[in-house]
């Protein structure tokens, strides 16, 4: 288990942020499909709530789905979205579905909702890796994680301090107070940051036992909840009560990390996984190692065992699963994957498999009557040497698998595993696990063009295109689609003209903020809504009086010009339109109750904790302006006769083009008068002397000259020597051609026009 930055986890950054986080996921078009790997996996019976059987997946693609299986077939029922990272592990509790997460933080859901979260458990400090439930106590639930804690929940006291103030709508809500630990088992050094979370808050005094001092990445509880095991990095098997905390002893015998557990419905055996390729099972009555099976080649990361706990499904990196006869130590290779399976859950005849591919899979298992696998041959004993079934597999004796196809296959989109940010700063290319390349637009969450499998590194080169842009924004693929991060003050950084995103009737120097407008796309539903639950409506006073608050000195932005017809904080211009088909998700570090997630069309407007900063530039149009100028000299070509038309360093926009400098000189030497100073702040050239401010030609409306492109132009910019293409930016030619830290030099001179 590898650390690494999260979409929403900052637990642990060094990363120095003020303010809170925006983070938006671009779904693809399928939602109904998971898109990572999956983590985990649990049935429902649905004959004791009536109701179908489920089956719910949890993935890295940070959500939850659930299955109905009818007839052998698998359709897909709900997605449980709320989680901001990884889903490692989900168990079923009474009518209760429980997940945990890199995010560091347990969900609880109902499992027969439709994907609602109804409360959100706080008190790991780091990712939660595995859960553990008493299935005839359904209140019990163990947590374990990368802090080296393991706490014990008594779900329905979590729950209770806020059931009196829950009504329908706030179960919507994916974001509630943390719950209290019933019990906690951590190390020593969290346990005094644990006891001051907030179990005092609702009456609990959380009980600290002394530990693991390492990760924890395995849980198994018996069937009454009176006792729970634990395994993890430091090679042990401990053994706790869970309703005291206390220790009760410690099994060793694995030589490397153990990864997965089970217990029987007594308590009495134990078996477990680690990444020495053993499996053991434990007699917790005598406190010994009775067996150990060489099965697999390589680490063990999955067990599931039948009802009777006399046969054992196992998996692991070697992609294999095998069922191995407890009793008998017989063996045999049930199925192969193309993938490392991460979790096995058994129903009935079939064994569904969970790998780092983003499907599921089923296979045959005939798990009722275990024996009939043995019975079509192939099988081999065990050794209890982890080197026997690596030294058979080398003098290749490998056994052949009794299954070839699984019966049935849950499907998943490919992940994606690499992207490229491209010049513009609002196209990213990027290649999934199925070799496709794409050209995603991320001011509207959208595929604009499918390449298929053809050379990203080539693609890549001819999309090239010599522009700068600042960065406005950072983004990962690590939920296996693309998360954008916004982080204030920066994102509001780049600026581009209106004429550049086909804007329909817009003047040739309106510009558009990339993130101002993205965020109103975003949350264009969430401003609807809350203008209607709102007992006094934004009206066109109130965006009125916002403009006024920034008109002395922000630059012109489109929603300036708005007609008023329509509140700006619901006008979304056409380049951020998102998809209402296959929406983005928003994800928010929130308040108390932690990070979460959710789809923009389910914002109801009631969301309290979105970063205060969105909210005020997408209802009052109020963002932090930043230096958004370039400053540049601007002096005759050596050789030309031109004369000198400006004294001290002059100051423009990035991203005014070229043209407009080349028309400047034109004013200047030609028409040889000053324009009137005028109050269009887009292109503002002053002296650095601090003497009185030029205006120059940034509109060539404004003066009565032909727009430039019909212009013969009679003057020529140069920079570095080198002649200047006219549709270059400021910023663009300061990347490419100045390419230097110091203040940009432009040369002119007079050219015969033609």
């Amino acid at each position: 288990m590898h650390r690494v930055g999260s979409a929403g986890n900052t637990a642990g950054s060094t990363r120095p942020r003020k303010e809170k986080r925006f983070t938006y996921v671009l779904n693809d078009a399928d939602s109904k499909k998971h898109c990572a790997g999956i983590n985990c996996l649990a049935y429902l019976n649905g004959s004791a709530l009536s109701t179908s059987d489920y089956l719910f997946s949890g993935s890295r693609d940070g959500t939850l789905k659930r299955w109905e299986l009818n007839n052998g077939d698998a359709s897909f029922s709900a997605t449980f979205e709320s989680h901001v990272d990884w889903v490692n592990d989900a168990i079923i509790v009474g009518e209760k579905l429980v997940s945990c997460s890199s995010d560091t933080t347990l969900k609880v859901w109902n499992c027969s909702s439709e994907g609602a979260c109804t409360r959100t458990l706080r008190q790991h400090s780091d990712y939660v890796i595995c859960l553990a439930a008493a299935e005839k106590n359904s209140n019990i639930v163990a947590s374990g994680g990368l802090g080296g804690e393991v706490f014990i929940w008594d779900i329905d006291a979590a729950l209770a301090p806020v059931a009196k103030s829950v009504d329908a709508k706030e179960d919507e809500v994916p974001n509630g107070n943390s719950g209290p630990a019933l019990t906690t088992l951590c190390n020593v050094n969290s346990s005094s940051n644990i006891a001051s979370s907030n179990g005092q808050t609702h009456g609990y005094s959380p009980i600290t036992a002394k530990g693991h001092k390492d990760s924890v990445y395995a849980l198994a509880m018996n069937d009454t909840g009176t006792l729970l095991v634990s395994g993890g990095t430091e090679k042990v098997v401990r053994v706790w009560d869970p309703r005291t905390g206390s220790k009760k002893m410690k099994l060793r015998g694995h030589t490397d990390n153990i990864r997965t557990l089970l217990l029987d419905s007594t308590g009495r055996y134990c078996l477990s996984g680690s990444s020495d390729s053993m499996i053991r099972l434990w007699d917790l009555g005598q406190q010994r190692c009775v067996h150990s099976y060489a099965v697999h080649t390589d680490s063990v990361w999955a067990l599931a065992t039948t009802p009777s706990f006399g046969h054992v499904y196992s998996g692991g990196r070697d992609q294999s699963v095998y069922l191995t006869d407890l009793s008998t130590r017989e063996s045999v290779l049930l199925c192969t994957n193309e993938y490392p399976i991460l979790q096995l859950s058994l129903q009935d005849d079939t064994i569904w498999v969970a790998t780092t591919d983003s499907s599921v899979y089923g296979w045959p298992a005939e798990g009722r009557t275990p024996q009939k696998v043995f019975e079509k041959g192939g099988s081999f004993l065990a050794g209890n040497l982890s080197f026997s079934r690596a030294r058979a597999s080398l003098e290749g004796s490998a056994p052949v698998p009794v299954y070839k196809e699984p019966s049935i296959v849950i499907p998943g989109a490919p992940a994606i595993i690499q992207h490229e940010i491209m010049n513009n700063r609002r196209h990213v290319l990027t290649k999934d696990t199925a070799g496709s390349v794409k050209l995603w637009e991320i001011t509207r969450g959208a595929v604009i063009e499918d390449f298929g499998k053809v050379s990203f590194e080539e693609k890549k080169k001819e999309l090239f295109e010599m522009v700068s842009i600042p960065a406005w924004f950072t983004m990962d693929a690590r939920l296996g689609c693309l998360s954008v991060h916004l982080d204030t003050p920066q994102c509001f950084c780049a600026e581009i003209y209106a004429v550049d995103l086909n804007v329909s009737g817009a003047q040739e120097d309106l510009k558009i903020n990339l993130a101002q407008e993205t965020l109103r796309g975003l949350l264009v539903h969430w401003s609807k809504r809350k203008q209607k639950s709102s007992s006094h409506s934004l009206s066109n006073g109130d965006s009125s009086s916002g403009k006024d608050v920034l008109s002395k000195d922000s630059p012109r932005s489109r929603s300036e010009v708005d007609d008023g017809t329509e509140n700006h904080a619901t006008h979304v211009l056409p380049s951020f339109e998102f998809s209402t088909v296959s929406p983005p998700s928003i994800i928010t570090e929130g308040s108390s109750g932690g990070p979460w997630r959710k789809r923009i069309t389910d914002l109801d407007g009631t969301e309290g904790d979105l970063p205060w900063w969105c909210v005020d530039c997408v209802t009052h149009n109020r963002y932090p302006k930043e230096n958004t100028k370039c400053g540049f000299y601007l002096h005759p070509a050596e050789g030309s006769p031109a004369p000198n038309i400006t004294q001290g360093k002059l100051s423009a926009p990035r991203i005014l083009r070229i043209h407009k400098v080349a028309n400047y000189v034109v004013e200047k030497l030609i028409l040889d008068k000053p324009l009137d100073g005028g109050s269009d702040s887009t292109f503002a050239m002053g002296l650095s002397s601090g003497q009185s401010q030029l205006s120059a030609l940034d509109s060539s409306s404004r003066i009565g000259l032909k727009p430039w492109q019909k212009l013969k132009p009679c003057v020529e910019i140069l920079c570095n020597n080198q002649v200047l293409s006219q549709e270059m930016s400021l910023a663009t030619v300061r990347t490419y051609i100045w390419k230097k830290p110091e203040d940009l030099i432009l040369h002119y001179r007079v050219v015969q026009s033609r």
